[in-house]
């Protein structure tokens, strides 16, 4: 599959558009949990609930990282195209016999 120089532009700027949220969630992460950490300390210390949000929130950044760092996993961008020329190919043929 021959691409052009401007569809491979237009697919790293999008690549590169994915890590820049997800170091804006990774910040956001990061910063909030600080700020809740201290909530924590200086009201009850006794009980660690700030725990709970970080757990939480850390489960949605670990997905969102692996949407944008595994792009190449199970359902990354070569499984795509792969797909695409499957059911190209397939219709092709079927539309041959017809």
């Amino acid at each position: 599959m021959n691409t052009t120089k401007d569809e491979r532009y237009l697919r790293a700027k999008r690549r590169l558009d994915k890590e820049k949220e997800f170091y804006r969630h990774l910040f956001c992460y990061v910063v909030i949990n600080l700020i809740l950490i201290l909530i924590n300390y200086w009201t009850f210390w006794k009980v660690k609930w700030f725990f709970f949000p970080a757990v939480g929130w850390g489960v949605g950044l670990a997905f969102h990282a692996a949407s944008v760092f595994l792009v190449n996993g199970f359902f990354g961008a070569q499984w795509e195209e792969r797909k695409i020329r499957q059911y190209m190919r397939e219709e092709e043929e079927n539309t041959r016999w017809e």
